[in-house]
């Protein structure tokens, strides 16, 4: 281990409370290859075994991507044997240089190569296991419809419920688990709705799928159900019911896996981030958590490339991928992300930087893609320079990250699932306020809600709120803790049914909906009929980007709105951050104990354009404020650099240092 501990009375002066320290021992004891990973795609075959291997040894790749698909292509489908021959050889030479390997397959896609020259295909050979829309149209795709299919090809999606082929998917699986190979990596295991024309379908309506939504349900899907109509109950269940079909198929992959494997990991590949798209495809991050090991989130945050990133952007980015690391918990979070293509006129390298400055800021796993492929690199020399500092430091970004004195944003699947638009805009704001202002959050989530230890709460326009949590909720200002309230909190219930009186309403005594209520009693609450997180991220969309370009935001709207949010809370709730930091709204910050080393993580924004600057303005004279102990020291990496150590000055017994202009970001810890 390359840091060492610091001193117990240091442990006891951080408050980590006995709860976070088995927490964090138990991240310890369960953190597995899946935590460290560095990765790039390869094809796979017998002859390109070697090259791959020669590759993940050159570039510091550690978990190597391999890709022959036994499911997925129809051949090969019917007879896996060659595909699985290679990929045990595969999965012996990983292990002979110490590393692991990890297969792709298609989740529920298969294509046949040249379909329109064969007398059979899956579509052909098989009609009725395809996905179709309301109206009996398959889910059937040929070359233009994805820029994966080649002229000639046939792409099909298929139901989850066709039993027969799902039966022969899990032969697949327990095969390819029991070569030896480290990892299945199921790629977008979606219901189609994603495909130019399929957007509005919220297929599928085959005879299998809407069996088995009338066997649940006692409902017909094809008659009582309005399509997107979010008011209606009956949508609302086919829309969980998508949603937990798809959690169990990736759970019995998981299951038939580790039946043959047990160290098998599944790892699902899944592109929509927190948003309504979740809902759409009907894979949501947070249930399929529970259900694999890994999740590798084809993720942008804010639309396009690296290069293509505006500075609110990477905010939109750094707020998801905070949001996935909630929803994971102990588990790894992948980002099959993109940093650069052909048709950006900006230098690649810097691009890859500030890609994975942001994950590995973020605690998230960096994945080496050219262009929109999962192979390839677009700048190498880049990859060998930042996978290397990756495994030279590896423990500070990687370890778990305990919180110390938090605010806390609470993510309402429930409510993401039935009023995405509303939910989201002030969920998203009230991250962008914390990480802007640089205050210490935690994401809370319903599975995380009861051992959440923070002193305050925040619920932005969480419409939805079941018994359970309510209970929790009672609990938590009982015990003399504060929470923010924003505009319909309550509203509803976990069905999406409306509650004729708001259940967060009457436990708070709040009489006046219309009205701001402040309390500085017990409970201690603000609750107010509008959402800060609203108000501030329509004054970011407004000029954020303009004045990050500047590099000033002293006279912004924005400004203005987070520093009244911070009196709010700082007054009502009589909030003072354990460690204080000065710095412009164009860094983001997470502060964490890793490993009991209070640190700050840094991510500078300021001056990137897209598509046109990839290189930051400096960041300047960040000014960080920590509780005093004697004999400690503060440490600083910069991204990309080598550790230091930074003088400090005490003051009101706090110890305070300055740090040195920071071009894109670095890792701040007390030692």
């Amino acid at each position: 281990m390359k840091y060492l501990g610091i001193s117990f009375l240091l442990v006891i002066f951080w408050s980590c409370s006995q709860t976070d320290t088995n927490k964090a021992e138990a991240g310890e004891a369960t953190q597995n290859w899946t935590h460290y990973v560095r990765t790039s795609g390869h094809g796979l075959n017998k002859a390109n075994i070697e090259k791959t291997i020669s590759d993940a040894q050159d570039t510091y790749l550690f978990g190597i991507e391999v890709d022959n698909d036994p499911p997925g292509r129809y051949d090969s489908f019917l007879d896996p044997t060659e595909k699985l021959e290679a990929l045990a050889i595969l999965a012996e030479r990983t292990h002979e240089i110490d590393n692991y390997a990890f297969l792709y397959v298609a989740g529920l896609e298969c294509i046949t190569a040249n379909a329109d020259k064969k007398e059979h295909s899956f579509f052909k050979d098989h009609p009725d296991w395809v996905q179709r829309d309301i109206n009996n149209r398959p889910a059937m795709f040929g070359g233009g419809d994805a820029f994966w299919i080649r002229e000639g090809d046939e792409d099909v999606w298929i139901t989850p419920y066709a039993q027969e082929w799902r039966s022969i998917y899990m032969e697949h699986i327990r095969k390819i688990a029991k070569t030896g190979i480290d990892g299945i990596f199921v790629d977008i295991p979606y219901w189609m709705t994603h495909f130019d024309g399929w957007q509005d379908t919220w297929a599928s309506f085959d005879q299998y799928t809407v069996a088995a939504f009338k066997k649940k349900t006692g409902l017909d899907a094809k008659k009582d159900l309005k399509l997107g109509d979010f008011k209606d109950k009956n949508f609302r269940r086919w829309v969980d019911f998508r949603i937990e079909s798809l959690t169990e198929f990736m759970a019995e992959i998981n299951r038939n896996a580790k039946s043959v494997n047990p160290e098998c990991k599944v790892i699902a590949e899944i592109y929509p981030g927190i948003n309504e798209s979740a809902v759409r495809v009907g894979a949501d991050a947070y249930e399929i958590y529970n259900v694999v090991d890994v999740i590798a989130h084809e993720f942008s945050g804010g639309g396009g490339n690296a290069a293509n990133k505006n500075p609110l952007d990477w905010f939109s980015r750094m707020a998801g991928m905070y949001t996935f690391r909630a929803f994971a918990e102990d588990k790894a979070s992948w980002m099959l992300s993109y940093s650069w293509d052909k048709k950006n006129q900006v230098n690649p390298g810097e691009a890859m930087k500030n890609l994975m400055l942001s994950n590995v800021m973020a605690g998230t796993h960096c994945w080496d893609a050219r262009g929109h492929v999962m192979s390839g690199s677009n700048d190498i020399e880049t990859r060998k320079i930042i996978f290397k500092w990756i495994a030279g430091h590896e423990k500070i970004f990687y370890k778990p990250r305990i919180p110390i004195k938090p605010i806390g944003v609470y993510f309402s699947p429930k409510t993401r699932n039935y009023f995405p638009e509303q939910f989201i805009s002030a969920y998203q704001g009230i991250m962008y306020l914390l990480l802007q202002a640089h205050l210490e959050f935690q994401v809370v989530t319903p599975r995380t809600l009861k051992d959440y230890k923070g002193e305050i709460l925040i619920l932005p326009d969480v419409k939805c709120i079941s018994d359970e949590e309510i209970k929790y909720l009672k609990a938590y200002v009982q015990d003399g803790n504060g929470l923010m309230v924003t505009a319909e909190s309550g509203r509803f219930d976990e069905t999406g049914a409306e509650n004729e009186n708001n259940t967060i309403h009457q436990m708070l005594k709040i009489t006046d909906p219309g009205q701001k209520q402040v309390s500085i009693g017990k409970p201690k609450i603000i609750y107010t009929p509008d959402c800060p997180g609203k108000n501030y991220m329509a004054g970011c969309r407004d000029e954020f980007n303009r004045a990050a370009w500047t590099g000033e935001d002293n006279k912004t709207e924005f400004k203005k709105l987070q520093n009244e949010f911070i009196a709010d809370i700082t007054k009502t709730f009589e909030y003072r951050p354990e460690i204080n930091i000065n710095a412009s709204s164009f860094v983001s910050v997470q502060i964490a104990n890793v490993e009991n080393r209070p640190s700050v993580f840094i991510a500078n924004y300021k001056g990137l354009k897209s598509d046109e600057v990839t290189k930051q303005i400096p960041e300047e004279n960040i000014r960080i404020s920590f509780p005093y102990r004697t004999g400690i020291k503060i440490y600083y990496l910069p991204f990309l650099g080598e550790r230091m150590e930074i003088s400090g000055k005490i003051e009101n017994n706090r110890l305070i240092c300055t740090l040195p202009a920071i071009e894109k970001g670095g890792v701040v810890w007390l030692e």
